[in-house]
């Protein structure tokens, strides 16, 4: 039966049809706290991807590009290659019924209580114990990664809530930098992971077309905020916008960060010479500093060329473009932290009811700890006694010290490749393998994050195993040379690169 194709699309048709009848469901229960709410969310999202993958497939059925639908439609009337025969396809199609049947005794039914049941699971959903269940953001590792660049300052986590959605206010003279760079795309990921967690019902990806339709608009007219005159025509030469101010750099080693392409801009700029390795274009351009081009040895200086002006404009506008991602990213950051507003003020509130406490209070009881999104039913807010800082159960209460020890949550693993984060136990650090940060990490190091590199926390590790399985992949490859095989008149059986030489020296 599901072997055919017209009940593939039976049945498919029934499963979306069922699966509307339980979002409609889900959707009339009110949900008496905040947790319940995100749960019913969850389970309408899974029920929504579940119908668009199923309307994708009878989308493809009925196109019929290979003709299968066609062919088994007129099967059904008895239409073969030698005529019409009416009863035999009756009978094949019920011998068919019959061995489908017979290999599937308990073939599939739905009833109603099972629909229930589909109602009452709770999905999976990955937050930390500083998250609260969606309640709070997690910003400690980004708060970190902030005050320890240079664009960024010493300051507290409390204030760093109040100033992270704002980048605007950040001096564009410090944006111009990959450590910039990499902080944006990590909060913008943190973010975005939160919110498709808090709000899964929402379309992610039609906000973020809508911010970047008006971010065009904004860009092109330089009306956007820290921003404003970054385009080619505000009157300035277009090979001065690939400067590199090295008044904000007192090393050569901060300049080596800047990466390759950047420093060989710089260089150009200036008419310096462009090659060499890193290390060596941070060297010539830091020269530059302390020594007016006038009084450089030549030997720095590139050779005449009769284009500088193209180049320098080619220069300006790659330069260009990387502001205006750079630009783009922040817009999506503040249309984030618009959408996640309420939460952000439940950070901030919940940051300065922990730093009220003093010092013996967290040492001596560490009690009274706020109840998770639950306590938003109708029951009344109570305060649960957790000395030990043991972490939340799924019903909102400290779990057992046995079940603590149990997982071994009180040890400490740390993951190099996701920026040195901690993790808490055995399940948490084998669970991060999948998770964001450590995706990030391997992108950033340009490696498949594949079951290979699981328990793989090193860099260099991580770097190794890479080049040798490149390397295995390479001698496993096929080499026509030395496996492709000939056969002479006589029956002997030779490679390629033998049989060739063979036949070149007249010897077949």
């Amino acid at each position: 039966m599901s072997s055919t194709l017209l009940e593939v699309t039976r049945s498919s048709h029934e499963e979306v049809e069922r699966l509307e009848r339980l979002v409609v469901k889900e959707l009339q229960n009110e949900p008496a706290s905040g947790r319940d709410r995100l749960l019913q969310s969850h389970r309408v999202r899974n029920m929504i991807d579940t119908i668009v993958s199923t309307t994708d497939k009878l989308v493809e059925i009925y196109e019929d590009k290979d003709n299968a639908r066609k062919d088994e439609i007129a099967a059904l009337g008895g239409q073969t290659t030698l005529g019409t025969n009416v009863f035999s396809a009756f009978y094949d199609r019920l011998k068919e019924i019959r061995e489908y049947h017979r290999r599937h005794p308990a073939a599939r039914v739905v009833d109603v209580n099972e629909e229930d049941g589909l109602l009452k699971e709770e999905p999976q959903i990955e937050f930390s114990g500083e998250e609260a269940f969606g309640r709070y953001l997690d910003l400690h590792e980004l708060y970190n990664q902030y005050i320890n660049s240079k664009f960024g300052e010493a300051i507290e986590y409390s204030s760093y809530l109040d100033v992270f959605s704002q980048p605007q206010k950040i001096s564009r003279k410090l944006k111009n930098s990959r450590q910039y760079r990499e902080y944006l795309e990590n909060l913008l990921a943190y973010l975005t992971y939160f919110f498709q967690r808090t709000e899964p019902l929402q379309d992610l990806d039609r906000i973020f077309s809508k911010v970047e339709s008006e971010f065009e608009e904004q860009w092109i007219t330089g009306t956007i905020e820290g921003w404003e005159n970054t385009v080619e025509d505000n009157g300035h030469d277009p090979a001065q916008l690939s400067l590199i101010d090295l008044d904000y750099y007192s090393s050569v080693e901060e300049l080596v960060e800047l990466g390759p392409e950047r420093l060989k801009e710089g260089l150009a700029a200036l008419g310096l010479k462009t090659g060499g390795t890193v290390q060596q274009r941070a060297e010539r351009l830091f020269l530059t500093k302390h020594t007016p081009l006038q009084l450089l040895d030549k030997k720095h200086f590139a050779k005449p060329s009769r284009q500088p002006v193209q180049n320098g404009a080619a220069a300006a506008s790659l330069h260009n473009e990387n502001l205006k991602q750079v630009a783009l990213m922040e817009a999506k950051i503040e249309k984030m932290c618009d959408l996640l507003d309420e939460t952000i003020d439940r950070t901030k509130d919940n940051i300065v009811k922990k730093q009220a406490l003093t010092y013996e209070e967290i040492e001596a009881e560490r009690e009274e700890e706020e109840t998770q999104a639950e306590s938003e039913s109708d029951d009344d807010e109570q305060q649960i006694y957790n000395p030990l800082k043991l972490p939340m159960g799924w019903d909102g209460k400290p779990i057992p010290y046995w079940l603590y020890k149990l997982h071994g949550l009180g040890q400490e693993f740390k993951c190099e490749i996701c920026g040195n984060y901690s993790y808490w136990g055995r399940r948490a650090f084998e669970r991060h393998f999948k998770e964001w940060r450590h995706q990030h990490g391997m992108r950033c190091l340009g490696i498949p994050n594949t079951k290979n590199f699981n328990e793989i926390t090193s860099i260099e590790e991580a770097k190794d195993l890479w080049k040798r399985i490149q390397e295995r992949q390479g001698v496993s490859k096929w080499r026509p040379d030395l496996e492709e095989e000939y056969e002479d008149k006589e029956g002997n059986i030779y490679n390629k690169k033998t049989y060739t030489d063979l036949q070149r020296q007249g010897l077949i």
